[in-house]
């Protein structure tokens, strides 16, 4: 089975309203949200990676899962596994406690198992959040003639990674995007209110795009020259559309896509200002299906791959 494959058997399933038919970010249950990640060495880290960075992915991806739907993180659960080296060990516990102080989160439990010698290292994490008042914004509550937004910038993490690989000259601000994600736990709760839909940037921006669309019932069209791109990223890559193309697939940005009514605009960088959070209108939705792409007034097509995949 494809991911796809699998979740939708799964489906069948998680039939009570709280999983939100499989298809968003987390799962909401009364006032709580909760939410469950994994890492696998050689899949979403590689092999060298500190363990200190590692501890903090897999705690940032989880919290940034928790922002896209406005909720203040609680608390977490940890699956880990043991492989016998007490050092890496010892060094993951240490970052798990920094980033956990950072976002001001707690340790409530979970569960230690023993791997066999030689197999990658892989991790699960299950995040518990509290949701704003005015409820979690779901991916399926785009309407259309809202405006598509995302924070921050697109594509660092994915230069970062292959910075670590040696294709390309280093930069710290795409290295740290990449060994360490910033999730946006202030802002997320801060902007709730004021969208329609809301989701994070894990995948890629196409495909978390086609994956609002869908769960919306709507069409999405990108400008592609609107996508964000940092002065770190550009100062190894061109300014070319195979540039944009490549940060809009690459995936790990951890940034928010969110829809929200046009009126909305001036609250939307009111709030972002307040914040320190750069915020980018970068599409529109319409009637239809599917996700489009437009770039400097042209259509354009879809690459083969819009985004990471298992």
């Amino acid at each position: 089975m494809s991911e796809a494959d699998f979740i939708a058997r799964l489906r069948t399933i998680a039939t009570d309203p709280a999983a939100r038919g499989l298809a968003d970010d987390a799962a909401v249950l009364g006032d709580l949200v909760l939410t469950h990640d994994m890492i696998v060495e050689g899949i979403h880290f590689l092999p060298d990676e500190r363990p200190q960075d590692v501890a903090w992915k897999l705690v940032a991806v989880n919290l940034s899962d928790l922002a896209a739907k406005g909720a203040v993180p609680i608390g977490v659960l940890l699956g880990y596994s043991l492989t016998g080296d007490s050092e890496w060990d010892e060094a993951f516990a240490q970052g798990l406690d920094e980033v956990l102080r950072r976002y001001d989160t707690i340790l409530l439990g979970g569960d230690t198992v023993g791997m066999p010698a030689g197999a990658p290292r892989s991790f699960g994490l299950t995040a518990i959040g509290r949701a704003p008042a005015t409820g979690a914004p779901a991916r399926s509550g785009m309407r259309p003639g809202d405006q598509l937004w995302v924070t921050g910038t697109i594509g660092n993490a994915g230069v970062g990674l292959a910075m670590r690989l040696g294709e390309v000259d280093a930069n710290e601000t795409c290295l740290a995007a990449y060994r360490r994600p910033q999730p946006l736990t202030d802002f997320g709760p801060a902007i709730a209110p004021h969208v329609h839909a809301m989701m994070d940037v894990s995948d890629g921006l196409l495909i978390d795009a086609e994956r609002m669309a869908a769960a919306s019932g709507c069409a999405v069209t990108l400008m592609m020259e609107a996508v964000p791109l940092s002065a770190a990223l550009l100062a190894v890559r061109p300014d070319v559309l195979d540039t944009r193309l490549a940060a809009a697939t690459a995936g790990d940005d951890y940034q928010l896509l969110f829809a929200a009514d046009p009126d909305a605009a001036q609250a939307v960088r009111e709030l972002a200002a307040t914040a320190g959070i750069a915020v980018t209108p970068v599409g529109y939705a319409g009637v239809g299906a599917g996700i489009t792409l437009v770039h400097s007034a042209q259509r354009i097509a879809l690459p083969d791959r819009l985004g990471f995949t298992h």
